[in-house]
């Protein structure tokens, strides 16, 4: 492999690197920087909402919140609303704490990948592919457990004559089955796209930092330029969170109620 494409590649920061190799048998069981960034999100996630609802010397909580305790009671409240609003079942209330810790756990996947040196978990198809695959057989085991064989009538709207039947069902099968699939989708070329053009306009600036002259001053322009574009990142990792916890919730509230 070339070296210096190697260090100057946008998508080197996409690999995987095998840091403790453990294979068992044809079974790769190593683990990689991504099996590293995933436990320090879990251990960074459990930490923080003990960190900020109890205090340090007892176990009683802050009566009067905390800024952190402020923050993550807002987004308490936004996913509060978002289950309230989108799953229209009486015993809505149950599927918060799911939705909830989606929520979170996507926020501080996507987030972490912009600490310099850091990794995007999120950034890989089959990450985003496991969780959204994961969801949406949870929610077929709900409908299933629901409706029973009723959970067939989401594939025909009420209200279809039987001609249409045969040209409505296939269409609303491949729609059915491709849902995790644009969850997955989304989620993935969202952060890979974002975090590729943040690592361009990173190293055409440190490219030019190694001229002398006109070419050395111009490299302010794409730092500049590399402040709203990070900004914005950071706006989509929170939109890309709430967007895919929002979809969870409408195809949660369609395997309840049936459309």
């Amino acid at each position: 492999m070339n070296m210096k494409y190697f260090f100057t590649s946008p998508l080197e920061q996409f690999e995987i690197y095998p840091l403790i190799p453990i294979h068992l048998g044809f079974i790769d069981l190593s683990i990689t920087n991504q099996t590293i960034i995933l436990f320090l999100i879990l251990f960074f996630i459990y930490n923080l909402f003990f960190a900020i609802l109890l205090k340090r010397d007892s176990s009683e909580i802050y009566i009067i919140p905390t800024r952190w305790q402020a923050f993550i009671e807002m987004l308490y409240s936004v996913v509060l609303s978002m289950v309230a609003d989108n799953v229209l079942n009486k015993k809505n209330e149950k599927f918060f704490p799911l939705i909830f810790s989606l929520f979170f756990f996507i926020i501080s996947m996507n987030l972490i990948g912009l600490i310099p040196y850091s990794y995007t978990v999120t950034s890989h198809f089959v990450v985003t592919l496991s969780l959204s695959l994961s969801i949406f057989i949870g929610i077929n085991i709900i409908c299933i457990r629901t409706h029973e064989l009723k959970f067939f009538c989401l594939f025909l709207p009420s209200g279809t004559s039987f001609v249409l039947a045969f040209l409505i069902i296939p269409i609303e099968v491949m729609s059915y089955v491709f849902k995790p699939l644009s969850l997955a989708i989304r989620l993935f070329c969202n952060m890979m796209a974002g975090h590729t053009l943040l690592k361009v306009f990173a190293g055409f600036t440190w490219s030019l930092m190694s001229f002398t002259g006109v070419l050395f001053v111009m490299q302010y322009v794409p730092l500049i330029i590399l402040i709203p574009l990070f900004l914005i990142e950071f706006g989509i990792a929170f939109i890309q969170a709430f967007v895919f916890s929002l979809l969870t919730c409408i195809y949660l509230n369609d395997a309840l109620n049936l459309h």
